[in-house]
């Protein structure tokens, strides 16, 4: 079995460059104009997962929730045909 350190030996560089490449993207879109829709949400919320689980639920799990559609109720019909990568919440008004 690994050791943490032999995990920290295979895995480590591509993490560094995965969480840069997240670095990166966020201040791509801050420093942009306009308003960020949805995604941005979903996506600080995922990072907040990331950083609190929920007990009994990995890391990885909490943020495939985070992005995750929780309703319960079918859409009566598809509005697109593509997806987005998160989801977005129906507005209550």
């Amino acid at each position: 079995m690994p050791t943490k350190k032999d995990i920290q030996d295979l895995y480590f560089m591509d993490s560094r460059f995965k969480l840069l490449e997240i670095a990166s993207f966020l201040d791509r879109v801050e420093r942009h104009d306009g308003e960020a829709d949805f995604r941005h949400e979903a996506f600080m919320k995922a990072l907040m997962a990331m950083q609190n689980p929920p007990e009994g639920t990995s890391r990885a799990q909490a943020v495939h929730l985070a992005f995750s559609d929780h309703s319960t109720q079918p859409a009566e019909s598809a509005t697109i045909q593509f997806a987005f990568g998160a989801h977005q919440e129906e507005d209550p008004s």
